[in-house]
């Protein structure tokens, strides 16, 4: 009985093996922060194929320069806020900014990307 074990404790540990060996270990998640200027903050905002930002309020302080981040998770979307004339979408999606106007200001997808696209909203609070 004993040699059963071992035998599919060997195999499980070989299979292991060959897939590590085949597909790699997992990437350690990247610190992106790490190389922004001193004093800016990281917004990354996330769209997906389920017509949904990741967050449905993003916050920022008035005068601090933010690098905007738009991160297609699934499909191809957008990301404008016409009050800053900021639109990131196709090869340009970051952009460093300042936000000086404190307020409420709507986040929408800028690509038409389905169904679900008119609906695609967020906000964006300047505090």
């Amino acid at each position: 009985m004993h040699k059963w074990i071992m035998f599919v404790v060997f195999s499980a540990a070989a299979l292991l093996s060959v897939y590590l060996l085949t597909f790699g270990l997992p990437e350690k998640p990247k610190d992106e922060t790490a190389g922004l200027p001193e004093g800016m903050q990281l917004l990354k905002v996330e769209a997906s194929n389920d017509f949904v930002f990741d967050q449905q309020e993003y916050h920022v302080k008035a005068g601090q320069p933010v690098r905007l981040i738009l991160k297609n998770k699934s499909g191809i979307h957008g990301l404008e806020i016409k009050d800053f004339n900021i639109d990131l979408q196709g090869e340009t999606l970051t952009q460093d900014v300042t936000f000086d106007k404190p307020g409420t200001y709507e986040i929408h997808c800028s690509v038409m990307c389905g169904v679900g696209h008119a609906d695609m909203k967020s906000v964006l609070i300047v505090e």
